[in-house]
């Protein structure tokens, strides 16, 4: 299956608290899309792989997705080496996405900017038809580089290169979050470790960043993306 758009992300729920409205409005539009999550959260303080397994699957459905997969690479130890780029480039190959979403450059958790570092360099290398791999079905892959990697803005402020206005997706953004119930506030769970996200107070900064982001460009909630290269289009009634 060739996906449109292909967010390759360090962890289940990285994806949902920073570009899951741009994911359902590319949905809407007819495109096809899927999640890569590189780890499987292993090492989180609240809740299990195993239940953030099915809390991510929770989530795929309300988002709309075509695939979810999970690259399995060891929670807190991304790195960008080769062993670790070897995994990821057969999904790129065998989804031959057009777009790839990642982590931000940088932030507050490790993972996420090297995250970041080794899935941009796995699309490059996915490109190079000497880098040989082999699908599933057991047949060679055919070398695939994506058009663009966009990366998502997370726990730490960086100023977009383009902000997707949200608004209308908004509520459905909040409904995939919600679903990773064992990582964010719930009443009944107070009792459970607290982590920079469990606090009743982290949902009021995500709307506080979305609502930042939505003002920007003069809309209610919008989601904040920076770019590798420039971006260039051919109609300047592309622009809003």
């Amino acid at each position: 299956m060739k996906l449109d758009i292909l967010a390759i992300v360090a962890h289940p729920d990285d994806l949902e608290l920073s570009a899951s409205g741009t994911l359902i409005k590319s949905i809407k539009q007819g495109k096809k899309v899927g999640i890569i999550d590189l780890t499987r959260g292993e090492l989180g303080t609240r809740g299990t792989p195993e239940i953030r397994a099915r809390e991510a699957a929770k989530a795929s459905a309300i988002i709309g997705l075509s695939i979810r997969e999970n690259a399995e690479l060891p929670d807190g130890f991304l790195n960008n080496v080769k062993e670790q780029q070897m995994v990821i480039i057969p999904f790129i190959r065998k989804y031959q996405p057009d777009i790839v979403i990642t982590n931000a450059i940088r932030d507050r958790h490790p993972d996420h900017g090297m995250g970041s570092e080794l899935t941009s360099k796995s699309c490059f290398l996915s490109g190079l038809r000497a880098i040989k791999t082999i699908g599933k079905d057991g047949e060679e892959q055919l070398a695939w580089r994506p058009r663009a990697v966009y990366h998502i803005i997370q726990d730490r402020y960086i100023e977009p290169d383009f902000i997707v206005d949200i608004t209308q997706e908004w509520s459905k953004k909040l409904k995939s979050i919600e679903a990773f119930k064992s990582q964010f506030f719930v009443e009944k769970e107070k009792d459970e470790p607290q982590t920079p996200i469990s606090s009743p107070e982290f949902m009021s900064f995500l709307e506080s960043r979305a609502r930042d982001f939505g003002r920007t460009i003069g809309v209610k909630y919008g989601e904040g993306f920076t770019v590798e290269r420039t971006i260039g289009i051919s109609d300047l009634n592309q622009l809003s």
